[in-house]
Parts: C-alpha cells; structure tokens; sequence
C-alpha cells in the first residue's frame, strides 16, 4: 500500500491536541494545521485521503463558522477525499449539517482514540474501493474495462480468463442470470488473437425453436415459405472471430445434432443448401442451468456437453463475491452520474448497509438497474436506502438457524442486540457501551468474540 493511501490531515486550533494526534496515529503519514488556510495549502500540495476536521475552529471576522467552511473548502477542492469532522456534545447541529454537505462522518469530543481509529480505518477501506472504481472506469482500453471486482473469487477468474484467452479452446461460462458471462466472453474475445475480428452473440433461448436452426447456420432463398433471399447465419457471420452461444441449455434436441456436428468438424450447411461451408470460429458457451441434471432428464445430449466442456469458468452469483456489491454500486452510480448530468455523492450508511446485506436475486444486472433507478430519483446528494427501495435487512444472504440450546439462544439474543445497539449509533463503540450498560473493554471483547465490526 502506497504512503498516500496512509496519509491522514489533522485540522486542529489546539497545538497539544494536534501533539497528542500525532503520536496516537504513528503508523500512518500524518500532517496537521492549525486554520482553514494551512489546511487547503496541505490539501492541494499533499492530497490527502483522508481529513479530520475539528468543526470547533474559531470563526472568521466575519463570525462565520470556519469549521463548516473549510469542510467545503476541502470538498470543492478534494471531492474524493472522505472528511471526518469532530465536535463537541453540544454542537450536534452542526455535525448533522456538515454529514449534509459531505463530510464522511463525525465523532464526538473529548474524542476516544480508539473510535476515531475505527472511523479513520473505514473511511480508508472506503477510499480504496472507491479508487478502485475510478481506476475501472478511467481504464477504457483494459480489455477487462467491464469488469469490476475487489473479490478474491472474482480476481481469481480475471485471471484464469488472461491465460486462457490466447487460446483456441472451447470455454463453457456457468452462472446465474445477471453475473456477468457476456463480459467474461467479451474479455476472452479481446484478449484473444481474434480481437479484430467479429464477436457475435445469440441467445439460443430468446429465439422461438423453428427460427433458431435458421438464425444460426442461415438459410439460402427459397428453402422455405418466407425465404425470399440467402441469410447468413451467425456461427458464419463469426468467421475468423469469435461466437457466444448463451443460454446454451435451451437448444432443442433436435438442433443440438446439428450443433454437435459443427463443433466436431467446424463446417455448417445453410437450411436448403447443399454446400458444405468450413467455419473458422472460437465457442463461446453460457448457460445459468444444470447441464448434467439437463442430461439426466434427457433434455440435453451428453457428447455435446463433453464437445463444449473444454474448458469451465464458474461464475458466483453477486451475493457470494466479498465486498463486490458496494464497489459496483459505486462504479454504477459515478457512471449514471456521468451519462444522465447527475450529481449524486454517493449513499448513506443505511444504504450501504442495506446494499451489502441485500441478498441480490438479479445479481449485476438487478444492481445495475436499481442504481439507475436511484441515480435518476433521488433529491438529495446521497442515496438512502428509501431510494433503491430496499432496508437494511431485505434480502438477507445468509439465514440463521433456530439455537437449540439454552447457550446458543443467549449468545445469538446477545448477538443481536450488539449488532442492533451499533447500527443505531452508527458504529459509535462509546455511545454502544453506555446504552448497553458496559465498559468499553467489555464491549469490545464482545464484539471480537462475535466478530463484529463498529
């Protein structure tokens, strides 16, 4: 990790405070200042990631509040820097008017070091992601440029698809609807020795049965009642590049003889023809089914499967991919920003929270739209959870199973209650413990023993 990435901007009028900061966040690249001006030097020369700033600071002459005013000082001139603003008990106003106009979150004083760690640690994580995504984004000629990931799962796959590309090899994409197989064929396209030549897609289950054998070897004028000129078919059409066969499931018996036979000898004749017409194509396979359950029931023939299965990539579905959910919410949102002239600054922690425990039954796809959709409604400047018409426990991934003994069913009510007293003081460890009736310690014993985060 680069030394920007550690680096924090402390924004503090009292010199010992500023001391004492210093030396609790040694490991990180620390930089302080006193007032708006040697901080927006700080921000502009150092660029930082991350700024905590004490709202507190005296006012200017003209008594305006300088703590809220180099807030948009920092997010005019940094707008990806996450701002973390510190106040006193009484100045919750201003911390609720500052979360509007940006500020990542607050954290209350005389500050418990430990909590503004936890903070300053999220933030960071956050930052990272995001630049991640921007990183996705700015990389237009990556031939992975759709594919953004900071799951281990999905990482894995980017590059057994790099090694497998060059190749001539058959590739069968297994995944539910919306995980993203057309990207992955793409890649494999552009990644490939073929890449300027076609890529063609058919989706073998949206074509009605007595057209498909037609849309994919052609047909020459005449063989039929409507066939009034020679079509090409796409596996031709694809010649020298590339053919996606998605929804390969739902190929009909009767067709899948014919497809069989392509693979095997990679010539085709077109319906009504008589010519035998070599094909020079790499195959591509999508299915989101069961293929050998396919098999068994008698749907699906057994030496096509073998034909097609030289090679399987499978695809996890959104729910199952560490972290995936948030970066592509935020990779479609700066997209959606961009094409409809929208300025949305990102998604409340409900939100976020909702998103990550969402179950996702549409995957990608269903994510894609919902941000859309989010994007284009939302007035204010984050996205709630209101907005992508979810909650924060819609669609949970993972069900717990009922305790079925006296301990189970204590450690899970007090599970819960931890993770329910945390949620409602947004991570605040300090507001938790004196709601819960425990030490700090204690609560953070807890939430290690239970593997809970703040």
């Amino acid at each position: 990790m680069s030394e920007l990435k550690h680096r924090i901007l402390f924004v503090e009028d009292d010199a010992g405070l500023r001391r004492q900061l210093r030396w609790s966040f040694s490991e990180y690249d620390v930089l302080d200042a006193g007032d708006r001006d040697a901080a927006m030097d700080l921000v502009v020369s150092k660029k930082p990631p991350i700024v905590v700033l004490d709202l507190g600071l005296p006012p200017d002459t003209q008594g305006a509040t300088e703590g809220l005013a180099t807030l948009e000082a920092i997010r005019s001139e940094a707008p990806f820097t996450k701002v973390i603003v510190m106040t006193g008990n009484e100045d919750r106003n201003n911390a609720m008017r500052a979360i509007s106009l940006g500020a990542y979150d607050f954290c209350q004083k005389p500050m418990d070091i430990e909590v503004l760690k936890l903070i300053i640690e999220r933030a960071r994580n956050l930052q990272l992601l995001e630049e991640e995504v921007r990183r996705a984004n700015a990389g237009t000629d990556s031939p992975l440029r759709g594919f953004v990931t900071c799951a281990p799962e999905m990482l894995q796959i980017a590059r057994v698809v790099e090694k497998v590309a060059p190749t001539d090899v058959t590739v069968l994409l297994n995944g539910e609807s919306g995980t993203g197989k057309e990207v992955l064929a793409r890649a494999l396209h552009d990644l490939s020795p073929r890449k300027d030549k076609p890529f063609i897609a058919i989706n073998c289950g949206a074509i009605p049965e007595n057209l498909l054998e037609s849309e994919l070897f052609g047909h020459e004028k005449g063989s039929f009642t409507g066939a009034i000129k020679q079509i090409l078919g796409k596996v031709e059409l694809a010649n020298e590049g590339t053919l996606l066969l998605d929804e390969i499931g739902d190929v009909p018996l009767s067709l899948q003889v014919k497809l069989l036979r392509f693979l095997q000898e990679r010539v085709i004749e077109r319906i009504g023809g008589r010519q035998q017409i070599p094909v020079d194509v790499r195959i591509i396979c999508a299915t989101n089914q069961d293929l050998p359950e396919l098999i068994k029931q008698g749907k699906f023939r057994n030496d096509l499967f073998y034909r097609m299965n030289e090679f399987v990539i499978h695809i996890p579905p959104l729910r199952e991919r560490t972290g995936d959910a948030l970066v592509l919410a935020h990779y479609f949102l700066n997209s959606f920003n961009s094409q409809y002239r929208r300025q949305v600054r990102g998604f409340s922690a409900d939100a976020k929270a909702a998103i990550l425990a969402y179950n996702w039954p549409g995957n990608v796809r269903e994510l894609q739209s919902q941000i859309k959709r989010a994007v284009l409604l939302t007035e204010g400047d984050l996205i709630g959870p209101a907005d992508l018409g979810l909650n924060a426990t819609d669609g949970a991934a993972k069900s717990v199973s009922a305790p079925s003994t006296l301990k189970e069913i204590r450690q899970t009510a007090e599970r819960q209650a931890l993770e329910e007293v945390l949620e409602q003081v947004e991570g605040n460890v300090s507001q938790a413990a004196k709601l819960l009736g425990v030490s700090r310690p204690t609560l953070y014993g807890l939430m290690r023993q239970y593997n809970i985060k703040a």
